[in-house]
């Protein structure tokens, strides 16, 4: 299946009961299709991206999250982070956009030192009594590849990339690079 050039407007419920527009007409949007809730790689790139979020906001880029759970299950797990989360149990936004679920997204051993660093991390948070342990069985399973799109306020697809395994997604400094300059060019 081809990746979408343009992305069609369209309105997204948020877990925090908020509406956003895709594509965002003041606003590059990074759409990410991340894995569950509680997912302890997904958790571990997340994070990254909350800590530099000032930084991303600054180069004019909202990001959006799409998990494959409910938003119960995501405000759990997720609802502390400072983006804008999208549940897609049925996976609707998923299928439009290409994002599979297949067992390499675990299985290839580019993935595995991002699994134990993830879940030992996800370890210590749960011991120190500071997040719930990852769910035994995530709604929408394990399963996933992540997906990552830049889409311009016009609705065009700026640059995206689908993983193919569970740690193969854009970075900030990545993600960073892709935002076109809006310097005068000499």
């Amino acid at each position: 299946m081809p990746l979408p050039t343009t992305v069609p407007t369209r309105e997204l419920v948020t877990i925090a009961d908020s509406t956003i527009r895709i594509p965002d007409q003041d606003c590059l949007i990074h759409l990410q299709f991340r894995r569950f809730a509680g997912c302890p790689i997904c958790n571990l790139h997340l994070r990254s991206f909350a800590v530099r979020h000032a930084e991303i906001l600054a180069a004019d880029v909202r990001e959006v999250v799409v998990f494959h759970s409910s938003a119960a299950e995501l405000r759990t797990y997720e609802g502390d982070l400072p983006f804008d989360l999208i549940a897609d149990p049925s996976r609707t936004l998923y299928r439009e956009f290409g994002i599979e679920a297949k067992p390499r997204a675990l299985l290839d051993p580019r993935a595995w030192p991002t699994i134990i660093r993830g879940v030992t991390t996800a370890t210590m948070a749960v011991l120190r009594k500071e997040k719930p342990a990852p769910p035994p069985k995530p709604e929408g399973g394990r399963l996933g590849l992540p997906g990552d799109f830049l889409i311009a306020p016009g609705g065009r697809v700026v640059a995206s990339k689908l993983g193919r395994h569970a740690d193969d997604q854009w970075s900030v400094d990545e993600l960073l690079a892709l935002v076109p300059s809006t310097e005068p060019q000499h």
